[in-house]
């Protein structure tokens, strides 16, 4: 008998226990989308990840990719996803594919590197989109591709994929890219164009996704070994190496034979971004990008990283809850997508009963709101959202009923009256509704003193 008791508490204690992992797993960070290839770039005080879209179906045999989204945080918890921001038909030598990209920072300006496939010259190329904004627009001012497989001798179809940009801190700029070898040249000041050569860099196991960072004095070289794909790295003391090889910053990641990375300085912490399969419906060809924090130890080297559900899922600050806030900038959610209106709009869509969207580390001060708008669209007035405290059973502070605004392209604000709230908490929006189909779309919120 009371080795049965023993048996029902620690079933009782696993239960809670995952539980607790879904309310608090912050990997995936993207749960709306499916997403791959991330690169990161840090800049005016939020962590940007862009990553290209992947769309191909469940029963999908390779990849289905035309765009490249942009997604960003302040506190590496809650992230905002801006929509798709370049197109892999924006350059008009190209005929297809979204793969692997990196944008960065320079002098003003942000230059934004693709792979593409080239419409004249056999196989992959790589482009770049220039803009004045992060979040664009991005413009093909070259009109043709930096790199093309015709540039160095017996060029494969791949060998040309996943760009990476690294400037160093004498402002000269190099591009690393590559398939089966890495490659890299010098870019002018232009950042458009290249001169000199371009040379090999010799490193075991490369597989594709270089990726340089430098800390320390020490420059590293991340990237992808074939596959199936782990990560890879080597250190040197210059960009120009040679390269010592260190060891493996990640196994295998689950139900994805490739991988991806991209590593940042962001708040005086190291991230590592990748992505994996792990969403429900997910695989090779439908990714998840997710972030963990990389750890260095005493000689330079760096620790090997775990992939977790866990992630990041501590705030580093709080969410002002009296500025407006797009739905969709979500710690976590369930059951809900986004769509895009246009370039840069972009809302919640795909609501059902008992969906939800968790908002973490919101911070309604010592005066507190006891007023919520929100913008909605419906085509009927059956749906509902719960404002709810702390856990999808929290207190309820706030029951929103979505009118009819006779079309989803309609959006409507409505404000209405709640319990008073006070304080920081994670918000968690419940979504209700008796329809079967999408209750309503969701485009942002705000709370009133």
């Amino acid at each position: 008998m009371r080795l049965k008791k023993i048996f029902i508490v620690n079933f009782l204690i696993g239960i809670l226990s995952l539980c607790t992992v879904f309310l608090y797993a912050q990997n995936p960070i993207i749960q709306t989308k499916f997403t791959a290839d991330p690169a990161s770039l840090v800049y005016d005080g939020r962590f940007y990840v862009f990553a290209g879209r992947d769309e191909a179906s469940e029963a999908g045999k390779w990849f289905n990719m035309k765009e490249w989204r942009i997604f960003s945080s302040a506190d590496m918890v809650n992230w905002t996803d801006h929509g798709p921001r370049l197109k892999a038909l924006d350059f008009s030598w190209a005929n297809a594919d979204a793969w692997a990209s990196q944008c960065i920072e320079h002098n003003g300006k942000f230059y934004w590197y693709v792979s593409v496939n080239h419409k004249e010259i056999k196989g992959k190329a790589i482009g770049v989109a220039v803009s004045d904004n992060v979040l664009g627009p991005y413009v093909d001012v070259r009109g043709s591709a930096i790199i093309t497989n015709d540039m160095t001798p017996n060029g494969g179809d791949f060998d040309d994929i996943d760009p990476s940009v690294y400037v160093d801190e004498d402002g000269q700029a190099y591009l690393f890219w590559g398939n089966g070898k890495c490659k890299y040249v010098k870019l002018n000041a232009d950042m458009i164009s290249f001169s000199g050569e371009i040379m090999d860099v010799a490193v075991p196991k490369f597989g594709e996704a270089p990726w340089i960072h430098k800390r320390n004095g020490i420059y590293y070289l991340s990237y992808s070994s074939s596959l199936p794909s782990t990560i890879e790295y080597c250190t040197s003391k210059s960009i120009h190496g040679p390269w010592e090889y260190k060891g493996r910053l990640l196994e295998t990641v689950e139900n994805c034979a490739t991988s991806h990375q991209a590593i940042s300085l962001f708040k005086d912490r190291w991230y590592f971004v990748y992505h994996n399969g792990k969403l429900e419906t997910g695989g090779n060809h439908r990714r998840s990008v997710c972030i963990e924090e990389l750890k260095y130890n005493e000689d330079g080297t760096i620790s090997k990283l775990t992939s977790s559900s866990l992630g990041i899922h501590n705030a580093m600050n709080t969410i002002n809850p009296y500025s407006k806030i797009e739905a969709e900038t979500i710690a976590l959610s369930s059951g809900v997508q986004t769509v895009d209106y246009d370039n840069s709009t972009v809302c919640i869509t795909g609501i059902n009963n008992n969906d939800f969207i968790l908002i973490k580390n919101v911070d309604f001060g010592k005066i507190g709101a006891t007023k919520f708008k929100a913008s909605v669209s419906s085509e009927d007035d059956l749906g509902a959202i719960e404002i709810r405290l702390g856990k999808p059973g929290g207190e309820l502070i706030g029951v929103y009923k979505i009118p009819n605004t006779g079309s989803f392209k309609k959006f409507q604000e409505k404000v209405i009256n709640h319990k008073k709230i006070v304080g920081v908490h994670d918000l968690y929006f419940m979504f209700k509704g008796s329809s079967s189909n999408n209750l309503f779309d969701f485009d942002y919120w705000v709370f009133e003193q």
